[in-house]
């Protein structure tokens, strides 16, 4: 339990420093959703959008972080 407790405070830790970075300077993540591939359909009292490139992106990152994490820890 105490091992679940503790990658909850990390995550935690990890969102609020995003969230700060954004506040400060939200330029940094200015791409997001305009990349091609993003699907954006807007009508006129509807909006849907799909950022399927940008999570794609997003996904890559976060899979070459956790790996060399892994890899570090051993």
């Amino acid at each position: 339990m105490k091992n679940m407790a503790r990658w909850f405070i990390v995550g935690g830790i990890i969102l609020i420093v995003i969230g700060v970075l954004l506040y400060i300077a939200p330029w940094l993540l200015s791409w997001f959703g305009k990349l091609p591939g993003d699907i954006r359909i807007e009508k006129e009292n509807s909006k849907v959008f799909f950022p399927i490139t940008s999570m794609i992106i997003i996904s890559i990152i976060l899979t070459i972080v956790v790996n060399v994490a892994r890899y570090l820890k051993k």
